[in-house]
């Protein structure tokens, strides 16, 4: 019998640990999913990969490989590189972001207004959306030169170490926002240890003042505040808008005594002008106990 994700917070993730764990599930289409697989190991730093080290980064046998780019090339998801004899991503991926981003119309709304920050700052500023324990930016504006980190839409960015992740964990609902917990420290318990404390502490900050601050924890040369958007209604889908400033840049106090207030009105402007609202209480989740001491 087909299982459907319970877990808003698990329903994206990856599909090779969607393979691993649906071995028992009749319904699931395995080829499709080991096609998947395939896709996902392109990304940042590996845009151009072979068959072998496809098959090395997603475990699957190199025949199995082989068969799914073949057929991927075909349909258009991946372009050939006779040359190297190596895969791209191919331009009919780009397909597939379109109709998520066309339904998220509130980014044309908030763009100009986010260009104006950036520009006042001289940083970026961007929309998040959380996808299991990563933030995607779905829309971003920046000035001149921001430094090493220049978001783009698709990129992704983890939610522990990051302001946009902590702003967008407290908008969930309490059940939903234990439940991201659980699932950060039993991904990376380490990293949860890390981070665990002052991941927290940014959803108390959202609670009390509407915006977090994240000091160089996800990149040193950065620091970042951050502001609760929505849970939207009728998608659940979790936003924040964050923005990233050079540290060398900012003066003492001013991440939070202006960008932050600065950061947390725009996302109530942002919320105004497209009727949603935050999450019904902006507090920290209820810990489960087991997971309270890890």
């Amino acid at each position: 019998m087909a299982r459907a994700p319970s877990d808003p917070t698990n329903a994206s993730s990856s599909a090779a640990t969607v393979l691993a764990s649906r071995t028992d599930d009749a319904a699931f289409a395995t080829t499709l999913a080991k096609g998947l697989v395939v896709l996902e190991a392109f990304k940042a730093g590996a845009t151009l990969l072979g068959n072998m080290e496809l098959s090395t980064l997603t475990g699957l046998p190199r025949p199995t490989v082989a068969r799914l780019t073949h057929t991927l090339a075909e349909l258009g998801y991946l372009r050939y590189d006779s040359e190297r004899a190596k895969y791209r991503v191919g331009a009919r991926a780009l397909r597939m972001a379109h109709p998520l981003l066309a339904d998220m119309q509130f980014r044309q709304i908030a763009r100009p207004m986010m260009q104006e920050l950036a520009q006042s700052v001289r940083g970026t500023v961007s929309i998040g959306l959380l996808d299991a324990t990563s933030m995607i930016y779905v829309e971003t504006a920046r000035s001149g030169d921001v430094g090493p980190h220049v978001p783009d839409v698709g990129m992704p960015i983890p939610v522990v170490m990051t302001a946009m992740g902590r702003a967008a964990a407290a908008t969930l609902p309490q059940a939903d926002a234990a439940l991201l917990e659980e699932r950060i420290a039993s991904e990376d318990a380490e990293l949860w240890s890390a981070f665990r404390d002052k991941y927290r502490a940014g959803l108390a900050q959202c609670a009390s003042r509407g915006f977090c601050t994240c000091w160089g924890e996800y990149m040193a040369s950065i620091h970042a505040v951050a502001a609760p958007l929505f849970h939207a209604r009728e998608t659940k889908q979790a936003f924040s808008i964050n923005c990233g400033i050079p540290a060398f840049r900012l003066q003492p106090g001013q991440l939070e005594s202006e960008i932050g207030p600065r950061i947390a009105a725009l996302a109530d402007s942002i919320r105004a002008i497209v009727g949603e609202t935050t999450a019904p209480a902006l507090e920290p989740p209820k810990q489960n106990k087991k997971r309270a001491s890890k």
